[in-house]
């Protein structure tokens, strides 16, 4: 007579392949679920504070960027497309034109390359992310860019705490780094 308890069969499903077991193990599912689908990430949205700072960076780092460089190159190109410079309207809906593409060009560029920062969010610890914590692609970076064109969008940023368009439409926020943990990147 034998000692060993006796293990009852276990059913199989159909299509998976038989895993052999061993006496005392608990049986493996043959197909691995993700352990992680059922975690929960809490973001913890950075303060009007930072975000202001950011803003602030942000400007003045693309303003001696484009004093030192884009200035520059604007002045050049006008002067030898024979531009009418004294046309002072002109030339100011020109100038304010180039201003905003290339500050979009590089805030959104600079998102899109480094999955929501900008030299404002870098100084911070803050990062631009989807709501549901993962990285920008470079679509959404260009897109959160391009709400801020919208009229007294600036003004949306009041308020505590700050959820301006440029987040809401987009359904992106801006964390605090230092107290939100992201989910690992793909």
């Amino acid at each position: 007579m034998d000692n060993t308890p006796e293990i009852p069969e276990t059913p199989r499903t159909p299509g998976t392949p038989e895993v052999p077991e061993t006496p005392g193990t608990p049986e493996v599912p043959a197909e691995d679920p993700n352990i992680l689908d059922d975690v929960h990430y809490t973001l913890y949205q950075a303060s009007g504070g930072k975000r202001f700072a950011n803003y602030i960076v942000d400007w003045i780092g693309f303003s001696l960027v484009w004093q030192f460089l884009f200035a520059e190159l604007l002045g050049r190109a006008l002067v030898l497309f024979n531009f009418p410079v004294e046309n002072a309207a002109a030339l100011y809906s020109v100038a304010y034109v180039a201003v905003f593409v290339t500050f979009g060009l590089l805030v959104g560029g600079l998102e899109a390359a480094t999955g929501g920062k900008t030299l404002g969010k870098l100084i911070t610890s803050t990062r631009a992310v989807n709501e549901d914590g993962s990285r920008l692609k470079p679509g959404r970076a260009f897109l959160r860019y391009l709400v801020r064109l919208v009229p007294f969008e600036a003004f949306s940023a009041l308020g505590s705490p700050s959820y301006p368009w440029h987040d809401r439409w987009t359904k992106t926020i801006v964390i605090d780094e230092r107290l939100t943990i992201l989910p690992p990147e793909d």
